[in-house]
């Protein structure tokens, strides 16, 4: 194995050499965190001052959502990157909680380091401008496709706002008072539509206030 080659496969660092992340790490403080199972990272509504990358291990990433009891859940692995969508712009808060789900190396840079990498070298650039075009147009794609506006389409559409590429274990907690006031749909109504997607096989109803995406 390479000697940087678990970076390298990080990714906004792929298409880098070998050469180019060694003067890297020469000139820049990349820091090398160990968490335990359990371990806060962050937490929703802190302030991005870095950038943090999955090298080894799981992730869990929990979205509560403000003035409700609805919580979207979902785990990611290595080799995946955190907090890109919050490290630049006007709002610069966390829009989530993340936890060491297992045992796992975060990759950590602070804002200024993350922009002197950006301007040392185009692919780099190349890289977080596709990575943040992705993730809009992924949502764009997601409101575009919307056909009858019916509370399936509108909780699949939270899933696919919320959910990153390659994310697994993904659950939705809930009471049904206020997943039915996010659905705009009755408590009768929200049974009937989680009914059917389970009929569906797209959830599975683990209980009364909890569901999986399929």
């Amino acid at each position: 194995m390479k000697k940087y080659e678990h970076i390298m496969q990080l990714p906004l660092f792929s298409g880098a050499s070998e050469e180019k992340i060694a003067e890297l790490v020469e000139k820049i403080p990349f820091h090398f965190l160990k968490y335990e199972a359990g371990d806060h990272i962050f937490e929703q509504g802190e302030n991005c001052t870095h950038l943090r990358f999955i090298v080894n291990g799981a992730v869990r990433v929990i979205t509560k959502f403000q003035n409700l009891k609805v919580s979207f859940e979902q785990t990611l692995v290595a080799p995946h990157v955190l907090g890109a969508q919050s490290l630049f712009g006007i709002d610069t808060a966390h829009p989530h909680t993340a936890l060491a789900a297992t045992s796992c190396g975060i990759l950590q840079l602070k804002k200024a380091d993350f922009i002197s990498v950006l301007q040392s070298d185009k692919v780099f650039l190349f890289n977080i401008l596709n990575y943040l075009s992705l993730n809009y147009q992924r949502g764009v794609a997601s409101l575009m496709g919307i056909q009858s506006n019916t509370p399936d389409e509108r909780l699949m559409l939270i899933v696919k706002s919320l959910s990153h590429q390659h994310a697994s274990d993904v659950q939705i907690t809930f009471t049904q008072k206020d997943l039915s006031a996010l659905l705009c749909i009755t408590r009768a109504g929200l049974a009937k539509t989680l009914h059917r997607l389970q009929e569906e096989g797209r959830i599975s109803l683990v209980s009364p206030s909890k569901i999986v995406i399929n």
